[in-house]
């Protein structure tokens, strides 16, 4: 199984209360090989929520201690983070995944960059919370931005393979 980011799929998990539906996810997710995944979901954050964003670092460095994440009001959020992550973690370990595809920016699912901690929409080129807690345990890890209908295609054909063996 390949877990994806629930927004890309089309569920309204965002925390603005919308999703970021992606057109070829979505339409391969009928072939049953994708679950949909929302650390701040799995946290219990609600929707809509305040936008999050990690202070003083990454997402490895969230997992070290040595950085926290915060909602624009200025509540520590690293407890939902953390969380998140886990049960991520735990699902994927679970349904024997090992890939990925998360939502690039998010600070729990950001693969190749995330909000830079300022609320200003700068971005720093690190993971966020989830995506380095799964890297760290060896998932393979892609953003949305990186599909192709080829790598896709190969992704599902790796695993289906994996499911034979």
């Amino acid at each position: 199984m390949i877990l994806v980011s629930a927004c890309l799929l089309g569920h309204k998990v965002k925390y603005s209360g919308g999703a970021n539906p992606h057109e070829l996810l979505m339409r391969y997710n009928e072939r049953g090989r994708f679950i949909a995944i929302c650390p701040e979901c799995f946290a219990m954050l609600p929707v809509p929520r305040p936008p999050m964003e990690i202070q003083g670092g990454n997402g490895k460095k969230v997992l070290q201690g040595k950085a926290k994440v915060q909602d624009e009001e200025g509540r520590e959020t690293t407890s939902y983070m953390l969380t998140g992550a886990d049960k991520a973690l735990k699902i994927a370990e679970a349904y024997h995944a090992h890939v990925a595809i998360l939502k690039e920016g998010s600070p729990s699912c950001g693969v190749h960059r995330v909000h830079d901690g300022s609320f200003t929409g700068k971005y720093t080129k690190h993971p966020g919370v989830t995506a380095a807690l799964l890297m760290k345990h060896g998932l393979k890890v892609y953003s949305e931005k990186d599909m192709t209908v080829g790598r896709l295609e190969e992704l599902i054909a790796e695993d289906i393979k994996r499911d034979r063996t």
